[in-house]
């Protein structure tokens, strides 16, 4: 058996904590035989762990503590600490194996509440689950969302060579904001998402790259983040935000426009960053048995 889950893309600028859409870069586990311990082979690198300690068995054991334990086979193709949902991936990976090998049927729903109670917001973990552009809010363990179309957008994902920690990102961030300044960002944040729902992807773009709640503070710590948004608005893209908390820098435009944004961001690059031209997947994560 095995469980594949999508990348994700999240905040769209204004849409903080809140917005994001999967991609197709996927982590994939394979569960081969019982063992009388957990073992997880991969070759992602020293820092990921193969015991029990991995996020991946470690968030199953929290659901599901009797289970057996299992050989269990990772890959993954989408890039740690860049900003893509790698650790939101892991997170609900192990949500699923639990599942599988615990012999649960969780809907969607209590997956998703699930996920939210781990990794305390909702715009990694939505569109991972669910697939798609996802919209939601997580608070005092209350999570509503609404699943949306994004077709008819091309991606270009501008990853750098370094890596940033969501802790360390958030480290940068306010503890609060003024009630103007708040008022404010909110209102962006409202337009964006109204204009994605009509489909006026100009719109949305203009509200992504106004973003008041995060980008700023965090921009310093991204500087090729201003140079890539100038290349992006050259040709023709709709916006260019930081996803996630960094470092990658996701560009959103007309599917027309994507070959071309896509060799001047490669230009651009040389070989300091990978230049990955993605889609919108729309299926959430999965057993594939």
């Amino acid at each position: 058996m095995k469980i594949r889950v999508p990348a994700t893309s999240a905040n769209l600028g204004c849409g903080f904590d809140s917005v994001g859409f999967a991609v197709n870069l996927y982590l994939e586990l394979e569960i081969l035989e019982p063992s009388n311990k957990w073992e997880i082979i991969h070759d992602l690198g020293a820092d990921i762990p193969h015991d029990d300690t991995n996020l991946v068995i470690s968030t199953a054991r929290k659901i599901a503590p009797e289970l057996t334990p299992h050989k269990i086979r990772m890959t993954s193709n989408i890039p740690l600490e860049r900003g893509l949902g790698s650790s939101s991936s892991a997170l609900v990976a192990g949500i699923e194996l639990a599942c599988a090998i615990g012999g649960m049927n969780l809907s969607a729903q209590v997956k998703l509440q699930l996920a939210c109670s781990m990794e305390g917001h909702p715009d990694n973990v939505a569109p991972a689950i669910l697939g798609g552009l996802v919209i939601s809010t997580y608070s005092e363990g209350n999570l509503e969302y609404v699943k949306a179309d994004l077709s008819n957008v091309g991606l270009i994902a501008y990853v750098p060579d370094y890596k940033l920690s969501t802790v360390a990102m958030r480290k940068v961030l306010p503890q609060e904001l003024p009630y103007k300044e708040a008022v404010c960002a909110s209102s962006i944040s409202n337009v964006m998402i109204a204009s994605l729902m009509s489909g006026d992807f100009v719109k949305a773009g203009q509200m992504i790259e106004q973003d008041r709640f995060h980008e700023k503070y965090r921009a310093k710590l991204v500087p090729d983040l201003e140079e890539v948004r100038e290349i992006a608005r050259k040709h023709g893209a709709y916006a260019a935000y930081l996803s996630g908390a960094g470092s990658t820098i996701m560009c959103m435009a007309p599917p027309a426009k994507t070959d071309e944004l896509f060799e001047a961001l490669t230009k651009k690059s040389v070989s300091d960053a990978e230049v990955l031209k993605l889609v919108l997947e729309t299926q959430g994560s999965k057993r594939v048995d």
